[in-house]
């Protein structure tokens, strides 16, 4: 752990749970802050602007500021103005998130390309069955992230991740995904933080998405034992996570820091 000179760290679930931190989270952070450590909150919520995400963490406790967050959707955009320049984009997301969706254009109508984002009241049969419709037309399909849920404190609740596996079926489409688990998503933090793979390490609830994925892409990754854990299915991944804490007040005594 002596090499490490960036932490990752998932927000949902790991530093808050419905906005609220987590036991711990707020003195393990600014410890890992004091080490002189490099921090990105790496964060596939949609709901929110990495601005707004700052503001509420900070408000919280946490020493955070907007270039310290790292979202699926300012990512997403990122994607879309290299792979997609100028392209009519259809979006479905329950939130704003138009400040960090930049100059990419939004239509309702005939798009070149369908982006999901987070599930919500919005999703309901017309708007799904709309999207089927512009992707058997051609449309493209661009997708943050493929959660199936979240945890909030009334429990878990379902995510964009559960109906975009029937769309591609029923489609016969497969989405890119810009956020986690995807490599890129670890790259761009990586890049941000001036660290490379094997100097970093990555926190987070969701043994899939946040961490067998991060491993792949070459960081540590450590799996919490908050937010969506659940121990079935870490006894049914595809892999084991470096590490497993009870959470992520015990990060800083992995890295041997004094808290």
């Amino acid at each position: 752990m002596r090499s490490v000179r960036a932490v990752l760290v998932d927000i949902d679930g790991v530093l808050t749970v419905s906005w609220r931190p987590l036991p711990g989270a707020v003195e393990a952070l600014r410890s890992i802050r004091a080490a002189g450590l490099g921090v990105a909150l790496v964060t596939n919520t949609t709901s929110r602007t990495r601005a707004s995400i700052a503001e509420t963490l900070g408000g919280a406790g946490f020493d955070v500021r907007a270039e310290d967050v790292l979202t699926a959707p300012s990512v997403t955009a990122a994607h879309l103005a290299e792979h997609f320049p100028g392209a009519r984009c259809a979006l479905l997301n329950s939130g704003d998130i138009a400040e960090d969706f930049g100059e990419v254009t939004l239509v309702d109508e005939d798009p070149e390309v369908v982006v999901f984002g987070g599930a919500g009241p919005e999703w309901d049969y017309a708007a799904l069955d709309r999207v089927f419709g512009h992707l058997q037309r051609g449309a493209r399909l661009v997708a943050m992230h493929r959660n199936l849920y979240w945890r909030t404190d009334a429990g878990l609740q379902l995510d964009s991740g559960a109906f975009l596996l029937g769309l591609e079926k029923a489609a016969r489409i497969e989405a890119e995904v810009t956020g986690k688990p995807s490599a890129a998503f670890f790259e761009a933090a990586l890049a941000r933080l001036g660290a490379d793979a094997g100097q970093a390490l990555m926190v987070g609830d969701d043994v899939e998405s946040d961490v067998l994925a991060a491993q792949r892409a070459g960081l540590t990754g450590v799996l919490v034992r908050t937010g969506k854990f659940q121990q079935e299915a870490l006894e049914e991944a595809g892999g084991t996570p470096d590490h497993v804490l009870d959470s992520f007040a015990d990060v800083p005594a992995l890295l041997g820091l004094a808290q």
